[in-house]
């Protein structure tokens, strides 16, 4: 199975911005942790990475998604509140994607709390810090009927 999780804006500054909501680890250290939960290399599952700050270029990765990936996790970042454009790419793809998110959304500022990407996805996981990541790739697993 092949995957792919897509951070979007600010996520690269990640161990840098806002700690008392993000924390102190790094994007890096973000992508060693779910490695090191899956494994990678030991469960025919492979696990892609990709960061942008910047919408056309999430769009272009979700859509060369197709033929190549089984499915997707996307953390829109600020993209989540207003991207229609994000969402409308999330549905132009036959690929299960789940939306998911380091902190509660529902527990900040009222423009955090609605998702308008999370309508495009098969679910929504927020507020368990890097293991939002970790049951979104569990999601997309089950999903697949993979065993893990």
């Amino acid at each position: 199975m092949n995957i792919i999780v897509i951070n979007g804006p600010n996520l690269n500054m990640l161990g840098k911005r806002e700690k008392s909501i993000y924390g102190k680890n790094t994007l890096s250290d973000l992508e060693t942790y779910i490695k090191e939960e899956f494994k990678v290399s030991e469960n025919d599952l492979c696990i892609d990475f990709f960061q942008s700050n910047h919408e056309g270029c999430i769009i272009d990765k979700i859509h060369d998604a197709m033929g190549i990936y089984d499915g997707i996790v996307i953390n829109p970042g600020a993209f989540t509140h207003y991207s229609y454009a994000i969402h409308d790419a999330i549905k132009s793809i036959d690929i299960d994607v789940v939306e998911v998110h380091i902190s509660n959304i529902h527990q900040r500022e009222e423009f955090r709390q609605k998702s308008v990407t999370a309508k495009a996805c098969i679910g929504q996981i927020s507020g368990l810090g890097f293991d939002s990541y970790i049951f979104g790739i569990r999601a997309l697993m089950n999903q697949n009927k993979i065993l893990y």
